[in-house]
């Protein structure tokens, strides 16, 4: 069962949903406002620093806990469906994550839909991936975490890293992703009464921002179903119940296994979208989180 902490996040959900449902000709601005409180729920981490930065001309912030190593590093893709979500919104959850493993972590701003559509997102992402490679940091010292479309975003920029010819991180860890943008799983069906955030018509809609309204819903740099998926580092798929995108996880988790990479797919009870969000408040985020640690510190030689 459930805990009653996690009924937070359905509770703050509803309210969003309700916020954005009462906008008439609702504009990407006014999504983006309502969807920067995704992180009310999330605890302060506390022993946590936080610094900004701009990395070619895109913002980003350090999540630095106490103590930390230095010269690992959790580079963090923020969801919002393309459209919204930033650094601030999900900089508590990711210092969470940073703590529990002993590393620094670096959410960038990365440029959002429909101002800075596809590739924009995954191609400012590799820019900050590459900027790391050259302060120093190993490739095989850095892990992908992302959630929603962030947890696409972290399989897509191993594939645009792939391409370029740059050494791949040591690991990707997607949360809740949002893979199949052609959203026809049988999850957004079974769980629709369930999920209090994402619905299809959502979804449609956010692609069409991302992709443009004729924009191809099978190029593999923003549906990696489509993609060649061989050599990827190891992936560690964490994913809630109640979720409509449910069926997403389980069909990249097929697609990767069928590639023969090194996968990990669970499925938490009961569990919203990115229920990660809840850290340091529920207990299923914070088990899920101390899970992603004790997977990924080893992977990074910590």
């Amino acid at each position: 069962m459930a805990s009653i902490e996690s009924s937070q996040l359905v509770d703050l959900f509803k309210r969003l949903s309700t916020a954005i449902a009462a906008q008439t000709d609702i504009t990407p601005e006014q999504i983006r406002s309502v969807m920067e409180h995704m992180g009310d729920a999330t605890a302060e981490p506390g022993r946590v620093d936080f610094i900004e930065v701009e990395i070619s001309g895109i913002p980003a912030i350090w999540c630095i806990p106490k103590h930390c190593a230095h010269d690992r590093v959790l580079l963090c893709a923020h969801g919002g469906g393309y459209i919204s979500g930033s650094m601030y919104s999900h900089r508590k959850m990711y210092a969470h994550f940073a703590k529990k493993i002993g590393c620094r972590a670096l959410i960038p701003n990365y440029g959002l839909a429909p101002e800075n559509h596809h590739p924009g997102p995954v191609n400012d992402l590799s820019h900050v991936y590459q900027w790391l490679l050259n302060q120093g940091i190993k490739s095989e010292h850095i892990a992908i975490a992302g959630d929603s479309c962030g947890g696409s975003l972290a399989i897509t920029i191993l594939l645009l890293l792939r391409e370029l010819g740059l050494p791949l991180p040591a690991a990707a860890m997607p949360l809740s992703p949002w893979i199949d943008l052609e959203h026809t799983a049988k999850s957004f069906e079974s769980n629709k009464t369930k999920d209090a955030l994402v619905s299809r018509d959502m979804a449609e809609n956010m692609a069409a921002l991302f992709l443009g309204e004729n924009g191809d819903r099978r190029t593999p740099l923003a549906n990696p179903l489509f993609a060649d998926l061989k050599k990827l580092p190891a992936v560690y798929i964490q994913v809630g119940a109640f979720e409509v995108l449910l069926d997403d996880s389980h069909l990249l988790a097929q697609a990767l296994r069928k590639a023969g990479v090194d996968v990990t797919l669970e499925v938490f009870p009961e569990m919203q979208h990115i229920f990660h969000l809840l850290a340091g408040t529920a207990p299923e985020a914070n088990d899920a989180i101390d899970k992603y640690a004790k997977w990924v510190i080893p992977r990074l030689g910590l």
